[in-house]
């Protein structure tokens, strides 16, 4: 993977775009006016790994809420960067409320919805100037679902008169495009420097996802926000993101990225943080936390002791993460393999840094623990979970201090 070279724009203490890593963002989806759960969630998710955290600010009363929200924050030492997501009537609250414009890191705006006819290029103009006046980056975000449905209309008139018109997927694909870049284009011409802008085309089809990023990597050097927007639910969600952003970041586009997943009824929103940090991870491109290498099971093993030693080996890991990061440097790049029989056991375990081999049916009822490819223990009886927590503990302690 070659990362393009792109303008870089700082966001809060983030730098994104250059040569600097894939930045990890998610939204919150409380009411921006209910403080205290705001703050829990942006919370979570930064303790998750989200680098950079969007809230909804679409009344006056939310308006208010996130200058409250970036002083709770601050005070508990969270210095996530706070991204505004405007829509409608941003260009009034920005104006009312000074101190919110002041407070956010960063505006997302969607050129769609901005405002309608003769006032989109007023209230569009009024948000920029308010960048320009607070100092702060943009990102200019155009949605599929709300295209600027005026330029759609003025490109569609004039496709009618070519001699070969393009189809409507086509035509859909070069809006988005054009919306994003003519917007980025007259924030520039009013005055906001290049390198406060963010530019992000999302769609929820994979090969519409990939078709306009390959093009926007192509026509600017604007940091690109990656991101299948509406992916849908559970592993549906996870593939089409990861099928597409995968592709994508493979070629060296996207400067940051979001993992739009619906959370399941109940479920933590911190889902969409995690799959990002293992796509980055298990393409290479940043590690997070150590991958753990599992089998997935056959005849061979029949019990699920496996299974449930590489849950907790996982669980364990992450667990732990937010600590050993401050002690032991590297240790985000270890790779723990927790296999379930003689087949595969040995080979993987060897070459893991750490690892365990499992005795699948029939075999005898020992693991041989693996540590840089030499055996160094067997380990048996009831107790074999907490004696491999433990190895790989010390492992840690005398690989990575």
């Amino acid at each position: 993977m070659i990362k393009k070279n792109r303008l870089v724009v700082k966001v809060g203490d983030i730098h994104i775009g250059g040569h600097h890593p894939v930045v990890i963002q998610s939204m919150t989806n409380t009411d921006t006016e209910n403080v205290e759960a705001t703050v829990e969630q942006i919370l979570e998710l930064w303790k998750a790994g989200s680098e950079i955290v969007r809230i909804t600010v679409n009344t006056e009363a939310a308006a208010q809420a996130t200058i409250k929200i970036k002083e709770k924050l601050l005070s508990v030492g969270c210095n996530v960067p706070l991204v505004g997501d405007f829509h409608f009537n941003g260009h009034k609250l920005l104006k009312l409320y000074p101190d919110c414009a002041k407070a956010l890191d960063k505006y997302r705006i969607n050129p769609g919805n901005v405002g309608k006819g003769s006032k989109r290029e007023d209230q569009f103009s009024q948000m920029i100037q308010c960048a320009i006046d607070h100092d702060k980056p943009v990102r200019i975000g155009v949605n599929w679902g709300s295209l600027d449905q005026d330029l759609l209309a003025k490109m569609m008139d004039q496709n009618q008169q070519l001699s070969e018109p393009k189809s409507s997927n086509d035509l859909m694909r070069e809006a988005l495009i054009q919306s994003a870049l003519l917007s980025a284009e007259a924030a520039v011409k009013q005055g906001l420097a290049k390198d406060k802008i963010i530019i992000s085309c999302k769609t929820s089809d994979t090969q519409d996802l990939i078709f306009v990023y390959e093009q926007l990597a192509k026509r600017c050097n604007f940091p690109l926000h990656l991101g299948l927007t509406e992916a849908g639910m559970g592993t549906k969600g996870v593939v089409a993101s990861s099928a597409s952003m995968g592709y994508l970041l493979q070629q060296g586009i996207g400067d940051t990225i979001r993992i739009s997943l619906t959370p399941e009824p109940g479920e933590t929103r911190i889902k969409e943080v995690v799959v990002a940090q293992e796509l980055l991870q298990t393409m290479n491109i940043r590690s997070f936390v150590p991958l753990v290498i599992a089998c997935p099971g056959c005849g061979r093993t029949t019990s699920t002791f496996f299974q449930e030693l590489a849950k907790q080996t996982q669980s364990y890991l992450r667990e732990n993460m937010p600590e050993w990061k401050k002690s032991y440097p590297g240790v985000e790049n270890m790779k723990v393999a927790v296999m379930g029989c003689v087949v595969n056991g040995p080979g993987e375990s060897k070459m893991a840094d750490i690892g365990i081999s499992l005795p699948g049916t029939g075999e005898i009822p020992v693991a041989p623990v693996y540590e840089d490819g030499e055996k160094t223990v067997t380990l048996k009886g009831d107790n074999i979970a907490d004696e491999f927590k433990n190895i790989i503990k010390n492992y840690i302690d005398k690989k990575y201090r």
